[in-house]
């Protein structure tokens, strides 16, 4: 909620679809720092992990993306897991943040969480 938001500065972020529109082309800085609590089971092989991805136009599949990997250890346990760098946005295109989750068990995103964009230049 907006009333939650602690700098939002500029039209680009909305805070209900969560998705940061560039109103010019440029390189932007994001950055996503999640808190998860994930009630996953301790249990061997490739699918324990979590993906954080920021992604342009919901395109994660594409290269134009970010992206943060961890393994899930054990169940009930509140981790952090952040992601930044440097996009290039056309004029109206978005930008948004998703989480990958292979193991399949529930998390919960805690507050506190953030995302940012910021215009380095043109």
């Amino acid at each position: 909620p907006e009333r939650e938001a602690i700098f939002h500065r500029g039209s680009g972020l909305n805070l209900t679809t969560g998705k940061y529109t560039a109103p010019v082309s440029g390189y932007y800085t994001f950055t996503a720092k999640l808190h998860i609590v994930c009630r996953a089971q301790r249990r061997k092989g490739r699918g324990n992990r979590l993906r954080v991805l920021i992604c342009v136009q919901s395109r994660c599949q594409h290269n134009s993306n970010l992206e943060a990997v961890s393994r899930l250890e054990s169940g009930g346990d509140l981790f952090t897991i952040s992601v930044t760098g440097v996009l290039y946005l056309q004029a109206g295109q978005y930008a948004s943040v998703f989480v990958d989750n292979t193991a399949g068990s529930p998390l919960t995103v805690q507050s506190g969480s953030d995302f940012s964009a910021v215009l380095l230049g043109v």
